[in-house]
């Protein structure tokens, strides 16, 4: 029974992350449209009908790119730098409610979550570590004020608390 559990587990965190990772390469493709359009150009039109299989060649060109890393550089560190990165922003999709009963994990503590996941992902790049921390302030502000409103810091409970009775 527990093979099967873990099988629905699995599922369920393909049945968000899959639709999320898309979702995010084709606005990259539909930005690049617009800008192209802007700058009087095509963009990208010639992979698939209307470039749609852009996003899928993008990914299969990352992957088989030449790895170079600085002769004096950590090797560790340089390569696990981006991983850290992508894993932290994806934690954060695991506590939101898509759904009446539909989240990966219904935790009572899923905003404080959201905004420790969001800022454990700033350090896998330092580049723009000062930026994102100053915009996670003003965001923690904004949520503070639902906070106090609700009661709560379960995302499913603020959801319900906005329906109008």
């Amino acid at each position: 029974m527990t093979y099967f559990s873990t099988i629905i587990s699995i599922f369920e965190v393909l049945l968000v992350v899959i639709p999320v990772l898309l979702t995010v390469a084709y606005v990259t493709i539909a930005e690049r449209k617009t800008m192209a359009s802007m700058q009087r150009r095509l963009g990208p039109n010639l992979v698939g009908y209307y470039g749609l299989l852009q996003a899928f060649a993008d990914a299969v060109k990352l992957l088989l790119k030449e790895y170079i890393s600085p002769t004096q550089a950590n090797f560790i560190l340089f390569f696990l730098g981006p991983i850290i990165t992508l894993v932290f922003s994806l934690l954060g999709y695991g506590v939101i409610p898509y759904a009446p009963g539909l989240s990966i994990l219904d935790f009572s503590l899923g905003i404080l979550y959201i905004l420790a996941m969001s800022s454990l992902s700033t350090y896998g790049s330092l580049r723009s570590t000062a930026q994102l921390i100053s915009y996670e302030l003003i965001l923690s502000s904004a949520i503070l004020i639902v906070i106090l409103l609700t009661g709560s810091l379960n995302l499913t409970i603020n959801i319900e608390s906005q329906k109008v009775i």
